[in-house]
């Protein structure tokens, strides 16, 4: 009698490090998942389990998305049906999201590709194998989020002393230490952009000025040698600047204004910060005309409670902008008569309800 001779498995093994610490040691995390990986197929060489030669390592990348260069590639050959078990150190080395898992599955299920985890015994193709991973990226996926929660208290806590905690440089400004410093040529250009402004009264004119002066927005190298900045300034650029209460030595962070620890380019005793008055399109909102109230809910009776709560909306105050950019260039005015429309009818309301109303006699 022959003996039976399983059948070929092409085998691939996926390493992922979520942050770049150490990776450029000899020996690093991702080398150490993929070594105890490939112990873990030569052990299953009796069941015809093979490595494939192609890497798919993901180092400095989180587990919260599957925008990862090698799992995409990894996807692409499970697709092409050129593996048939993928190979995992953890679970949460494949993904850390419960939603991505269940889309992963799916797709080794569609082409018939197992998923093995080293050091987590289960089978996808049974039903309790799958209850043991979504159990398993569920408290993977509560992992990430109280990482994130922390990060973020961390953040708002550096913010309240403030910190920089990282992020763009701002014009004027240079990175040393992890602490910023003035840099005299580029706070020079700053201050002029603000005295410009308030002579000149007009976006347009401060663009054409700083383009005769040649003075351009911040210029910075990224990690991999490019360039980004060093071009001119536009319109929304400038107004983010003189509207930005860094340069007065604050900080702001969810509404919130603190000092901060750098020193300022502009004098806190003058005027903070410049609203420019132009505005893109878009971002126009009708404000409250001169001699009504914002209209509230408390302004109207029951019966105009809808009336009021749209005129709510259609003010400054409350807080929703019903302008979408595809609404052209009449969006703004058609806008504006609405708000008057409305002002004026519950100004009416209001004038009547101090009068005696004839009731309307019922018919019986």
């Amino acid at each position: 009698m022959k003996p039976v001779v399983p059948k070929p498995q092409r085998c691939a093994i996926y390493t992922r490090k979520s942050t770049e610490h150490n990776l450029d040691l000899e020996f690093n995390s991702l080398d150490a998942q993929r070594e105890a990986c490939e112990a873990y197929i030569k052990s299953q060489e009796h069941e015809g389990w093979r490595l494939v030669p192609d890497r798919y390592n993901d180092g400095g990348l989180s587990g919260a998305s599957l925008d990862r260069p090698a799992l995409q590639q990894l996807l692409a050959d499970v697709r092409a049906g050129k593996i048939t078990i993928v190979v995992v150190y953890k679970v949460d080395r494949l993904t850390r999201s419960l939603a991505d898992f269940a889309k992963l599955v799916e797709l080794f299920d569609e082409f018939r590709v197992s998923f093995v985890s080293i050091t987590q015994s289960f089978n996808t193709t049974s039903s309790m194998g799958r209850l043991t991973l979504n159990v398993l990226l569920s408290f993977a996926q509560f992992e990430r989020e109280v990482i994130g929660e922390r990060v973020r208290d961390k953040i708002a806590a550096s913010k309240r002393k403030g910190l920089w905690v990282g992020g763009p440089v701002p014009l004027g400004y240079r990175c040393l230490d992890k602490k910023l410093e003035i840099v005299p040529d580029e706070a020079e250009a700053v201050r002029t952009i603000f005295t410009r402004y308030l002579e000149l009264g007009s976006m347009g004119a401060l663009v054409a000025e700083l383009d005769r002066r040649g003075i351009k927005t911040k210029a910075s190298a990224r990690r991999g040698g490019q360039k980004s900045g060093g071009i001119r300034f536009g319109v929304g650029s400038l107004a983010y600047l003189l509207k930005n209460r860094f340069y007065i030595g604050e900080i702001t962070y969810r509404g919130e204004v603190h000092r901060g620890e750098h020193e300022p380019i502009r004098e806190a005793s003058g005027l903070h910060v410049v609203e420019p008055a132009h505005r893109p399109r878009h971002h126009h909102a009708a404000q409250p005309l001169a001699g009504f109230d914002k209209p509230t809910i408390e302004s109207a009776d029951a019966s105009g409670l809808e009336l009021a709560v749209l005129g709510h909306l259609l003010t400054a105050g409350g807080g929703i902008d019903l302008l979408p950019d595809d609404l052209g260039r009449h969006a703004h005015r058609l806008l504006v008569h609405s708000q008057v429309f409305l002002t004026q009818r519950l100004h009416r309301r209001s004038s009547l309800s101090g009068r005696q109303r004839i009731q309307r006699p019922r018919i019986r």
